[in-house]
């Protein structure tokens, strides 16, 4: 009798120490902008697929694409995840920089040079103090993957320096970091949701807009006058795998370590598929008949020393300490 009632006694620790399965919802709702085979839904795909083979089938997760949740825009989208309108997020630093200042990092001009710059920041100190600081703001960050180094397109001309930027209508994201840049450059930027972007290419209400090789190349931008690009790689886009704080503490340890452990690993092949991709893509624009201009160091510079207020302006804004971190991270690679 003892022995039952010892069993009875753990049987309940067990259950008040573990949400009950019961209180997991049937569906999770996870938005993104972009939907496979773009990087972005690829890593969004595999996330959903591994957290449900590892739970057996227990936590099941639904993508809602195109920033649905928040009908389209996808700068409302962390605010949307911090208030539990949205369960969890795969977001863009730049999407959300407005309410996580310190994610404009990533959107400095000319920052990082190259692949293992971007990586010494989010796997090093500097990814750690980003975490701390969308924790903060009432999100859980989990994993990091990426949309990619961001290009230049435009219907007009081919773009070598500053000056060709000039008068030029530019769409750019909702972001004042890039107003700044492309106001620098003496462009005309005009800040859009990516759901009206290819809509004012199309009608030419806009002359140009910046993506990541892998996006032109799916979204087809070629077919929008889109048929001057220069490679400048200017800033690059890492994206956020994150959870309503509400809705993660509702899951047990064992299944929040499955969802993190998940994430990772699906944030690694979603960054295979962007980086990967580059140099595919490139091929296959240059076929459709797309100039691609590749800068040289003389001409790359010419955009650094335009844009150095910009760089400086910001840096007081995202912080000084951090901006440090990461430059230091960047020249110890």
């Amino acid at each position: 009798m003892k022995f039952v009632k010892a069993l009875t006694c753990a049987a309940l620790a067990a259950l008040i120490a573990t949400p009950a399965l019961a209180d997991y919802k049937k569906e999770y709702k996870v938005s993104t902008v972009l939907p496979a085979p773009f990087p972005w839904g690829v890593a969004a795909e595999k996330w959903v697929e591994l957290v449900k083979e590892r739970t057996d089938g227990r936590i099941n997760l639904k993508i809602y694409s195109g920033s649905q949740l928040v009908s389209g825009d996808q700068t409302k989208e962390f605010t949307a995840l911090r208030q539990g309108i949205i369960d969890m997020a795969i977001g863009s630093t730049i999407n959300w920089s407005p309410q996580v200042k310190e994610l404009n990092l990533f959107s400095l001009p000319f920052l990082m040079p190259d692949y293992k710059a971007v990586d010494a920041l989010t796997n090093g100190p500097v990814g750690e103090a980003l975490f701390k600081a969308v924790d903060k703001k009432g999100a859980v960050p989990l994993a990091w993957a990426e949309n990619g180094f961001r290009q230049l397109t435009n219907s007009k001309h081919e773009v070598r320096s500053p000056a060709d930027l000039k008068g030029l209508k530019i769409r750019v994201v909702g972001s004042p970091l890039y107003q700044d840049i492309f106001t620098a450059l003496g462009a005309n930027p005009t800040q859009m949701s990516w759901a009206d972007a290819k809509p004012a290419l199309t009608t030419k209400a806009v002359d140009g807009q910046e993506n990541p090789m892998t996006v032109y190349k799916i979204a087809k931008i070629h077919t929008v006058s889109q048929m001057y690009m220069t490679r400048w790689s200017y800033v690059n886009d890492p994206l956020l795998f994150a959870v309503n704080k509400r809705v993660w503490k509702s899951f047990s340890e064992e299944d929040q370590a499955i969802l993190k452990q998940a994430a990772i690993d699906a944030g690694k092949v979603g960054i295979e598929a962007s980086r990967g991709g580059d140099e595919a893509a490139a091929k296959e624009i240059i076929g459709h008949g797309v100039t691609i201009t590749e800068l040289t160091e003389d001409e790359r510079q010419k955009f650094v020393d335009a844009t150095r207020d910009v760089y400086a302006t910001w840096t007081k804004k995202i912080g000084a300490d951090l901006v440090k971190m990461a430059e230091e991270s960047i020249a110890n690679r």
